[in-house]
């Protein structure tokens, strides 16, 4: 069995201080699901392992296989889960998140599993992402990220720019630098952005207004690896409707409510910027969004 395994880009990102139960940050994010996606395959083996070349070290893919057997009890035949890489590592695009989920997937399918909310339920204790990604589309994440409100699919739709950096950031580096900056909100400070978001959502199917196409990371990032500046410069020097850094970085990405512009704007960066990625946002099939 195959499951195709969608990255995923934070619309907005707005973050608040760490809890103390776990130390994960709250938030509150649009996340949008976009059709650049890993490939993963389930097939027979003689012990529970997990194939994906071009990662080194403990892959959160094997928790999912581990978390799926605890929680279920599933006593299935031992699997490889193969994994074909197209979203960039480390790149704030989810990309091991929406592995995970799409293992829990495909999990689902092979013990004849069909409860959505039990898959979520695991994925949050997997990771902050993985729950967005549990089927992929469109989501109001909060909590730390592992609630998850569906959201009506973007229409009109928008192309992303997807600009891969030669330089990795690590996501917790990231987190550390941004307490360092003294940048989280406050409670009452997230609380009023999510208020906003709310009302954004359910006044207009389309992309969020400009004041809220906001990451909170982006600092930090930058702080880390100034490059990442100069690279949003040239993204908006192309006309593209809103640049940001995606997740917690290092990738750029550049949002255009016009494909044609999109693809103008790709063939000019790519003199510069040759690792460039043109997608669009999916929904899931049956949620809504």
């Amino acid at each position: 069995m195959s499951e195709r395994a969608p990255a995923k880009i934070n619309v907005c990102l707005f973050v608040g201080e760490a809890r103390e139960a776990d130390g994960r940050h709250e938030l509150v994010s649009v996340m949008q699901a976009v059709d650049l996606a890993d490939e993963l395959r389930l097939k027979p083996a003689t012990a529970d392992a997990v194939d994906c070349p071009g990662v080194a070290g403990p892959n959160i893919v094997a928790d999912a296989v581990a978390a799926f057997r605890a929680r279920t009890g599933w006593g299935g035949p031992p699997v490889t889960i193969a994994v074909t890489k197209r979203i960039p590592i480390a790149a704030g695009m989810a990309g091991g998140s929406a592995d995970a989920a799409a293992t829990l997937r495909l999990l689902a399918r092979e013990a004849g599993l069909g409860d959505v909310a039990l898959l979520r339920e695991i994925a949050a204790g997997i990771g902050a992402d993985v729950a967005a990604q549990v089927l992929p589309g469109r989501y109001l994440a909060t909590g730390a990220g592992e609630q998850v409100e569906a959201l009506a699919p973007v229409w009109p739709g928008y192309s992303v720019l997807v600009l891969e950096s030669d330089d990795a950031l690590s996501t917790p580096a990231v987190y550390r630098e941004f307490d360092r900056l003294a940048l989280p909100r406050s409670p009452d400070d997230l609380a009023a952005r999510l208020g906003e978001v709310r009302a954004a959502t359910a006044r207009r199917p389309g992309g969020l207004p400009p004041g809220l196409v906001v990451n909170d990371l982006a600092p930090a990032a930058i702080s880390l690896l100034p490059a990442i500046e100069g690279v949003l410069a040239h993204v908006r020097d192309t006309g593209a409707d809103h640049a940001l850094v995606s997740g917690s970085g290092p990738t750029v990405l550049g949002l255009f409510a016009d494909a044609r512009a999109a693809r103008t704007a790709a063939q000019a960066l790519r003199r510069h910027h040759p690792r460039i990625v043109l997608t669009e946002p999916v929904a899931a099939a049956g949620t809504g969004g």
